[in-house]
């Protein structure tokens, strides 16, 4: 297959694209610098139309571009960032694969679709009212123009992936390791995760496969933030005792703790469904095998 790749240089473009070549696929990546390979190609999403020639001969196209959500402070320019940085290229890259005829498009969206909620969601959940909530909404509706040319269209709702580069572990691994880890806030809020590994056999799975619409890539077994903290105390073989008030992450990050201090029971509906087996069925498992234990 050919597939093009938009925001191949994130952790999970990395992870795609390696495994995409390591099977022989043939892969392009759209970069918004000069390219310095043959196989890829510049594009710059804010500045007019893709050229439908660059998606010439696809099979299936990939857009995984977007800010990082916890990567700052949530300003109100930042917030402007983390949504025009989704919407705008998911829009630009609909339209290219319109006029261009390709097949497939898988594109990114997220878990916090579905806000915070004790009670278990799946892909038919609606979405919630809250800033991420109404940005994934939007970024999801900007794939319109392709599904309207007859694309088959999969809407990644990835929650948070655990892989040995993932940055929330690069975050949480040294705190622990100082032996000062512990929960956030309550430590009840569900943490819907899922391994890197999972994450490219599932999107593998989806790219070959028949599956259109919303697919939630989180892992088969619900856990909580004190159940990741504790899984990662107990693989590094330290203590998480502590309570890390919702007022002090706040205080630290800003609006952006609502990603810490609350979750949603998300359920992978889809994946269940269409018979996918999860290399990792566990939080404790994943992390495990993230820090090579």
């Amino acid at each position: 297959m050919r597939i093009v790749i938009a925001g191949s240089s994130g952790h999970l473009g990395t992870a795609l694209t390696a495994r995409l070549r390591g099977d022989g696929h043939d892969v392009a990546r759209l970069v918004r610098r000069e390219p310095a390979a043959p196989e890829e190609i510049r594009w710059d999403p804010y500045r007019g139309p893709l050229d439908p020639a660059a998606l010439s001969g696809a099979d299936a196209v990939v857009n995984l571009c977007g800010a990082g959500v916890g990567d700052h402070r949530w300003s109100p320019a930042y917030k402007g960032l983390i949504r025009a940085s989704r919407v705008e290229p998911t829009r630009t890259i609909a339209e290219a694969v319109a006029a261009a005829g390709v097949p497939v498009l898988l594109n990114g969206s997220a878990v916090g679709y579905y806000g915070g909620s004790d009670s278990e969601v799946d892909e038919s959940a609606p979405p919630s009212g809250d800033f991420l909530g109404l940005t994934c909404k939007t970024w999801e509706a900007a794939t319109e123009p392709a599904s309207a040319a007859g694309a088959r269209v999969v809407l990644l709702r990835t929650g948070l992936t655990l892989g040995p580069g993932s940055a929330i572990l690069k975050r949480l691994v040294p705190v622990v390791k100082f032996g000062l880890g512990g929960r956030f806030g309550s430590g009840r809020q569900w943490f819907s995760w899922i391994s890197e590994r999972d994450w490219v056999d599932a999107t593998l799975m989806l790219l070959a496969g028949e599956i259109a619409g919303p697919v939630n890539l989180v892992g088969p077994t619900p856990a909580t933030n004190a159940d990741l903290i504790k899984a990662l105390g107990n693989a590094l073989g330290r203590p998480t005792p502590w309570v890390v008030p919702g007022f002090a992450l706040r205080a630290v990050v800003g609006e952006a703790a609502v990603e810490l201090l609350r979750g949603a029971l998300v359920k992978p509906r889809v994946l269940t469904e269409a018979g996918y087996v999860w290399s990792h069925a566990s939080v404790t498992d994943t992390v495990r095998w993230a820090l090579g234990r």
